[in-house]
């Protein structure tokens, strides 16, 4: 293992795409059947590991991040050696949060479990959605509530004291009642973390498909199950911390949070994103180009840090921290004067709260962040054709 080297920090996502069949609701780049490619696939992820490690080289690497797909359904052997290399190419913060995205029925194995923990995995995330078996094969989930326990049993067995349980509200018939029952049997298990999504219909997916017969819950009703969840885990013992996560003191993911507060992390797989030396950039869904070593961009952007400004605020305000208007202003060399007119406005309709050094949203406020995103986005853009006016007059300096 190399040892730390730099205060610059930087996450690592593998893209695993990998699974045994398509969830209904599922946008990811996620492949069912095509397990005789899960070798080629890892020497590829391998290969890509190493290039891109030398522009790493003065980071170190403080959150691994195995996500898919069913990363689990690698296989332990497979997974071992992609982090083998992690450890060998790159500077590997000792205290790493190296996360494993899971299923309930491919996470039941104790030996497998502990062999992954003693290679440097620490943290399992668990894809449960719901505890009713009729909706999970309504949407395609391969696994049943009883498996969820079983795979529970087996990580707290293999010594994992790190555990994230993920659930979809505003499936198919799900009443209100429905999803409050499954809240409280998911906190009967006692993980660490949870992250509590909205069912999103993208078009492409079979859901989309027969969207108007699926009997979704209404946007209203979405909103009472989102404002209880709120209520609920917060009386449970789970901070929310992000829009749809909530944590035991302690174990909010840290590499999500690099998503929220503008970190750097470097993506490998196809479909895989990255935010990294001030680019972002992503890989075509193509798991055969890949594999043959084309490493095809489906999009690039040089992004110079004082450009972040509206990127700073949307992604700050998913959080329950929210924005910080001294981090604002020396980041990005701006007056925060102008958004806090706007915020006064949403704190008096009570979508937005006052913290010691700035604003956050309230959970109100989460259910409509993008007309306020929105509303903020124009209040900046018109302080910035203002600027551009007065410098035009001679009257003020552009920075």
């Amino acid at each position: 293992m190399k040892k730390e080297k730099s205060e610059r920090r930087l996450g690592l996502y593998l893209h695993i795409p990998f699974c045994k069949a398509k969830c209904a609701y599922c946008d990811f780049y996620s492949l069912p059947h095509r397990e005789e490619k899960m070798d080629d696939y890892v020497a590829a992820l391998i290969r890509h590991l190493e290039e891109v490690a030398p522009q790493a080289e003065h980071h170190t690497v403080d959150t691994v991040y195995f996500g898919g797909g069913t990363p689990s359904y690698l296989g332990e052997k497979r997974l071992i050696k992609l982090l083998q290399t992690v450890k060998k190419r790159y500077h590997l913060a000792k205290d790493a949060e190296v996360t494993l995205e899971a299923n309930p029925d491919s996470a039941g194995d104790v030996k497998m479990l502990r062999h992954l923990r003693h290679a440097g995995f620490n943290r399992i995330s668990l894809g449960v959605q719901t505890d009713d078996d009729a909706l999970l094969r309504e949407i395609g989930r391969v696994h049943t509530w009883e498996q969820v326990g079983a795979a529970v049993n087996a990580i707290r067995k293999a010594k994992f004291q790190n555990l994230s349980l993920d659930l979809i509200y505003g499936l198919p018939h799900q009443t209100l009642e429905a999803w409050q029952k499954t809240l409280s049997h998911v906190v009967e298990l006692s993980p660490e973390h949870l992250s509590c999504y909205g069912l999103k219909v993208e078009e492409g997916t079979p859901l989309y498909d027969r969207r108007e017969t699926a009997d979704l819950p209404d946007d209203e009703l979405q909103a009472d199950m989102y404002l209880y969840t709120v209520e609920y885990l917060a009386q449970t013992g789970y901070a929310q911390y992000e829009i749809s996560n909530f944590a035991k003191e302690g174990f909010a993911s840290r590499h999500n949070l690099k998503y929220w507060t503008l970190g750097e992390y470097a993506g490998f797989g196809p479909g895989a994103h990255s935010d990294f030396g001030n680019v972002r950039y992503g890989y075509i869904r193509d798991l055969d180009r890949y594999i043959g070593g084309e490493l095809v961009l489906s999009e690039s952007e040089l992004v110079p840090p004082l450009e972040r400004d509206m990127e700073y605020i949307m992604l700050s305000l998913r959080t329950a921290a929210g924005i910080d208007r001294r981090t604002f202003e020396n980041r990005f060399r701006q007056r925060f004067a102008p958004l806090e007119a706007q915020f006064t406005s949403f704190e008096q309709h009570g979508l937005a709260a006052r913290t010691e050094s700035g604003w956050r949203l309230t959970p109100k406020g989460f259910l409509v962040s993008n007309q306020i995103i929105g509303e903020l986005q124009e209040a900046l853009s018109c302080e910035k054709a203002r600027r551009i006016e007065e410098a035009a007059r001679g009257n003020y300096r552009i920075v």
